[in-house]
């Protein structure tokens, strides 16, 4: 991608919040004909997603309540990537933690931000095949439902705009067209 004109020189940043999983600053920004103009960054650590997918051509799939949305959604399993850890190895702790199941066989999809006009949230998206069932390790505070969805069907909730969530819509779609497909 070619440079252009367009880009925003920091001029000063000033740390708002620290939080467990956020935190939240306040930029001040020069832009082209010195314009300046404020930018509020949510800063977040490296997460992960799982395409996990079973013999049968399901896809395990979570439902789970976010409060920001006030909604009870499904997602790919998914988490933060804790500090020092491989992305992959996240996504396949993520995945046993969350639903049980552990993977013979898993790869690298794709990698998306999740809102880049706010956040600097980087999502590593995988896929997992060879599935073993197991126990889940759920936090104290984390309540969601596994669910076994036929891969087709899941494709259909996506244009039903039942699966809303960006990391998932991203990672099912992707492997889709660019693993099923293509191979």
């Amino acid at each position: 991608m070619a440079n252009s004109n367009n880009e925003e020189r920091t001029m000063k940043s000033t740390k708002i919040f620290d939080g467990k999983v956020l935190q939240l600053r306040v930029d001040t920004v020069e832009m082209e004909g010195q314009k300046y103009t404020k930018r509020e960054i949510v800063e977040r650590q490296p997460a992960v997603g799982i395409v996990a997918i079973t013999e049968d051509d399901e896809i395990i799939l979570i439902r789970q309540y976010r409060k920001a949305i006030d909604k009870e959604i499904y997602e790919l399993p998914a988490g933060m990537v804790d500090f020092g850890e491989e992305p992959q190895k996240a996504a396949l702790r993520e995945l046993k933690e969350e639903t049980g199941y552990d993977a013979k066989k898993s790869d690298y999809l794709l990698e998306i931000y999740s809102s880049p006009g706010f956040t600097n949230e980087k999502l590593f998206i995988f896929y997992a095949e060879g599935l073993i069932a197991g126990d889940q390790d759920l936090d104290e505070f984390e309540h969601l439902t596994v669910e076994k969805v036929k891969f087709k069907e899941a494709l259909k909730l996506i244009n039903l705009g039942e699966i809303i969530d960006s990391k998932t819509v991203a990672g099912i779609l992707y492997y889709n067209n660019f693993r099923r497909e293509n191979g």
